[in-house]
């Protein structure tokens, strides 16, 4: 008895440490985000490569979270709701990880925007959307340390007005095209930006709903609202 109670303190102290991981990369992801947007709105170049070296910290850390959530699997062999919390740990670092991968590569067409003109206050409107990626990502992170399967739902639905946001936007680079031939490579790059911020709100998303799925062992019923216009991919 005195050995499995043992053996579950370890465990324990095991999970913590992860998760103690997991909130520190999303701190750093969190920041990225952050660090991003305002690296293009202030056309701030060593920002943005700040936030471009900042990327491998956090690589760093979903490997390191990977590598304990391989070890215990492996030691403790975790059944039931314990199994669902490291499942949810590697997904949640993996979806953190591509949000810094996104950040990155909006930091990497900064310096590319700074050198031709401002396309009305688009930076400005960039920005406030990757705010409210932030802050979705804030809140997932929150319910995941609570537990808390409301506030991982009023994640979820948000994710329809970041889509709204990006639509909005998306209709003004084609305007802006339209309008004047000059604008177009300009646009293309916003746009690029537009799609990145708008899959970050995808994987916060995705965290939230590994949150619903921790606490209650099943996945959310509704499918996820989508409202995505697009004339492109954006991977970098």
């Amino acid at each position: 008895m005195i050995e499995d109670q043992h053996i579950a303190s370890v465990f324990d102290r095991d999970l913590e440490a992860i998760q103690a991981q997991i909130m520190k990369m999303g701190g750093l992801v969190e920041a990225s985000i952050r660090e991003s947007a305002k690296s293009l709105d202030d056309r701030d170049e060593e920002l943005a490569e700040e936030v471009r070296k900042g990327d491998k910290a956090i690589d760093a850390l979903e490997e390191l979270i990977n590598e304990e959530a391989a070890r215990v699997l492996a030691l403790r062999a975790p059944i039931a709701r314990d199994l669902r919390l490291i499942l949810s740990v590697i997904k949640i670092s993996a979806n953190l990880e591509r949000i810094g991968d996104y950040a990155k590569n909006m930091a990497k067409r900064t310096g590319v925007l700074s050198q031709m003109a401002p396309v009305n206050d688009s930076t400005g409107a960039l920005r406030r959307m990757a705010r409210e990626v932030e802050l979705m990502l804030k809140d997932a992170l929150d319910a995941y340390v609570q537990r808390d399967e409301e506030l991982a739902m009023d994640v979820i639905s948000r994710d329809r007005d970041v889509d709204q946001m990006y639509n909005a936007l998306f209709r003004e680079f084609l305007t802006f095209m339209m309008e004047d031939p000059r604008n177009i490579t300009a646009c293309m790059h916003l746009h690029f930006i537009a799609k990145n911020i708008e899959r970050m709100g995808d994987h916060a998303t995705s965290i939230a709903e590994q949150v619903v799925y921790l606490v209650t062992g099943e996945h959310p019923d509704d499918p996820r609202p989508k409202a995505d216009l697009n004339f492109g991919t954006a991977k970098g």
